[in-house]
């Protein structure tokens, strides 16, 4: 973020530098002034009409200020916490005297929609500035200590990856590191450890960085939305997506991360628009930045723990007791994992099993001799995406045919590549190790005990939908919608209608997406779920007088 002009700091027209004026309060600064204070939640875009302003790193225990960035003249001050209401990390203070004009939350949302060109500059800049500051000394304000082996510790990492925090890592597992603890007083026994602006959190988890950072869901949050989405996979920020664009008061809450199981999805080939295919996590992180563009509130890890009707809403009452109340409610908790029924498995989750092929986990398996168990795609191509690594991939599969659950491109290229072995007809039935997963033993098309440092499990998934008491659904936990639903009760017959396409048997409650009876099971579909649900979702509204 420096003088010259590059994608973090953009060169604006007279024309554009106009308009953005329009949305901003002048205010006169002077020399030391602080326009923003790390820290502080739902801070404004500040304008620089004249002067200058530093944006500061403040001193922590360990080291002192650093100027992160100086911006002058017809320039903006603030990165993409101003979106999606993370707390500042960092500090604006003005350098020079000048004017200076103040943007906040409501006028940028408002400029967002407007002004289209300006729309796409600023989230350009935003997620610029944000990629930036991910490999600079701004990192610091946010330090996550653990051991790659603890489950713990790589629930927190993949946390902030997911989320594109800015902040660095910390091995816990290099013996520098070790030297390091004793000097600054740290202990094992806190793994993993947090450090938000210097202060340090033991024992620290997702949902305690989250309410650090301004993104959890609090009582102060407590207010009435038009939708709610329970998940954040590909059609619950596709159906928050649709809802916000038009004009839909949208929250979208995940009991982990955004992105649900695709975001464990090394590589999707059969995406429609992507001919050289996508990472889930990559298309996890522009579906958010699209929902920050239209003002949805996204909210992890924020799990849903009950779901009630009542006179004039539908009350969504979270884990830790704060409700959200909503007109309309879009469930997409999708799946969970299925795990294989052996001793110690939960003992290796983490320490060498996983259910992910992400960028995270294929650092963590690069070179190594590793399995994958599954034979549908997600397991074909995270075989590819860690053969491409270096490692030696063993593809365990159960059936006899590895195309009976698989497509076919890819049944070819797992068959070609020689650094992969298939074994179908064949089982994992043992784990063994110390501290780590080291071997495994197979039985079956292939007998014996074999290297394994990684165990990747891609063996399907059940549905999240235990907290659903009130929702119809299938022997298997599956939601039914539209006319699969059975059971219509009195609220239909005041109502006079049948429910809508992925309408549950409760009125104004939708499901879309892996959670569904029916559901395709497959990313675009979820994607074409989840928008089509929101068409729904309006018609519904349009036929129930709430919250008027």
């Amino acid at each position: 973020m420096g003088a010259e002009s590059t994608r973090s700091t953009p060169e604006l027209t007279d024309a554009q530098w106009d308009r953005m004026r329009r949305y901003g309060v002048p205010v006169e600064a002077q020399p030391g002034d602080v326009l923003f204070q790390s820290g502080e939640a739902w801070y404004d875009l500040i304008l620089v009409e004249s002067g200058a302003v530093d944006v500061v790193r403040e001193p922590l225990a360990w080291v002192g200020e650093t100027i992160i960035a100086t911006l002058g003249p017809r320039s903006f001050v603030g990165e993409l916490g101003l979106l999606n209401g993370q707390r500042a990390f960092l500090t604006a203070r003005v350098a020079e005297p000048g004017r200076m004009l103040r943007v906040d939350h409501e006028a940028l949302q408002r400029m967002m929609a407007e002004d289209d060109e300006l729309c796409d500059l600023m989230l350009r800049t935003l997620w610029a500035r944000r990629e930036e500051l991910r490999s600079g000394p701004a990192a610091w304000t946010l330090k996550l200590i653990g051991s790659s082996r603890s489950r713990e510790a790589m629930a927190l990492r993949r946390y902030a990856e997911r989320l594109g925090l800015v902040h660095t890592w910390v091995d816990a597992d290099d013996p520098a590191t070790a030297e390091a603890f004793a000097v600054h007083g740290y202990a094992i026994d806190d793994l993993p450890i947090a450090i938000v602006q210097g202060e340090r959190v033991p024992h620290a988890t997702p949902g305690q960085l989250a309410e650090m950072l301004g993104l959890a869901y609090t009582a102060e949050d407590d207010l009435a939305v038009d939708l709610a989405v329970v998940g954040a996979g590909p059609a619950g920020l596709a159906a928050a997506i649709y809802g916000a664009s038009e004009g839909l008061r949208t929250v979208l809450l995940d009991a982990v991360t955004p992105g649900g199981q695709s975001a464990s999805t090394s590589r999707i080939e059969n995406y429609l628009g992507f001919p050289f295919g996508v990472s889930g996590d990559a298309l996890t992180a522009q579906a958010s930045l699209q929902a920050f563009k239209f003002g949805v509130r996204v909210v992890a890890p924020c799990e849903a723990g009950r779901l009630d009707p009542t006179p004039d809403a539908l009350q969504l009452t979270l884990a830790d007791g704060v409700t959200v109340r909503a007109r309309a409610v879009v469930v997409t908790t999708g799946v969970a994992y299925r795990s294989l029924p052996l001793d110690r498995w939960k003992e290796f989750e983490g320490a060498g099993i996983y259910y992910a092929a992400t960028a995270l986990e294929l650092r963590q398996a690069a070179g190594a001799e590793v399995v994958v168990v599954g034979g549908a795609n997600s397991a074909g191509q995270a075989a590819l995406a860690l053969a491409s690594t270096g490692c030696r991939v063993r593809l365990v599969v159960r059936s006899n045919e590895l195309g009976s659950q698989m497509s076919s491109y890819l049944v070819d290229r797992l068959v070609e590549d020689s650094r992969i072995d298939v074994h179908t007809g064949t089982q994992v039935v043992g784990l063994h190790g110390d501290d780590e997963l080291d071997r495994v033993t197979l039985s079956g098309g292939v007998d014996g005990t074999v290297p394994c440092s990684a165990l990747f499990c891609f063996i399907g998934a059940e549905p999240a939908t235990d907290w659903l008491t009130g929702v119809e659904r299938d022997e298997h936990g599956f939601v039914h919608t539209g006319a699969d639903v059975i059971g219509l009760g009195d609220a239909w017959r005041e109502l006079g209608r049948m429910p809508l396409p992925f309408e549950t048997s409760i009125p104004r409650v939708f499901a879309a997406g892996d959670v569904r009876r029916g559901s395709m099971k497959r990313v675009a579909a979820a994607v074409g779920e989840g928008s089509s649900a929101v068409a729904s979702v309006h018609r519904a509204l349009a036929a129930a007088e709430v919250f008027a």
